[in-house]
């Protein structure tokens, strides 16, 4: 029986330019009719849950995130009740994510941070968030676009390399493409746009092999090694 050729598509290529606004819209139409009720699969009911869950999903899975805080946010539902617990009690009701020793210690410090400094509530502005244990510029984003509703477009590992691949914003960082992403994405947008991008990029454009042959977004996507149907 002869061997089955292998396959060397680079599937780590990046489009060789930026998409044409024309292209762009286009693109995003085919998203949006792809996930037309698209929102964070995290499970919240606040501002400060929502900030919890995306602390503890850094090199985690939402899926993992999920399962694990129900239970904790039934002992701490808000900042005053976590401040009130050492990292170890946390600890008890993360261990299933990965990083949850450290993930234990920040969530207890930004509760106390926020009780301290904000009067227990989660700020709204991206600086005081990104002083708070644990929260960086992606997690401070997911606040303000999800939370507080604010035009501004989290990057993550899928939007990244999802940007990249299709030409959508191109960029060396995601800070690059954060911004890229920003100044190209129509403003009315951006919102939603972070949420159809995440979610291409997580069950469709996937990092070791795009499912090019099942996406809706493909006839404007300048990906130069698409993957074609299975046989």
């Amino acid at each position: 029986m002869a061997k089955k050729a292998a396959d060397t598509r680079d599937t780590k290529a990046s489009a060789p330019r930026d998409m044409t606004h024309k292209e762009l819209l286009g693109f995003l139409n085919d998203l949006a009719r792809t996930w037309p009720d698209a929102e964070t699969e995290l499970v919240f009911a606040s501002p400060f849950q929502l900030l919890v869950s995306t602390a503890l999903a850094a090199q985690a899975t939402d899926a993992s995130v999920n399962k694990a805080t129900p239970a904790l946010f039934a002992k701490a539902p808000g900042p005053a009740e976590m401040a009130q617990l050492t990292p170890e009690e946390v600890g008890d009701y993360i261990r299933t994510i990965g990083l949850w020793r450290n993930k234990a210690k920040n969530v207890v410090a930004l509760s106390a941070k926020i009780m301290s400094d904000y009067n227990g509530e989660v700020p709204r502005d991206r600086a005081a968030l990104e002083t708070l244990p644990g929260v960086g510029r992606k997690t401070a984003a997911v606040i303000l676009n999800v939370a507080y509703g604010e035009p501004v477009m989290p990057v993550d590992t899928h939007c990244f390399r999802l940007a990249n691949r299709t030409g959508l914003a191109r960029g060396k960082d995601v800070v690059e493409v954060e911004k890229r992403l920003e100044t190209r994405i129509p403003r009315n947008l951006i919102r939603e746009a972070h949420h159809w991008l995440i979610l291409q990029g997580r069950y469709v454009c996937k990092a070791r092999k795009p499912e090019c042959w099942r996406c809706a977004a493909i006839r404007n996507c300048l990906f130069p090694n698409k993957t074609p149907a299975p046989a």
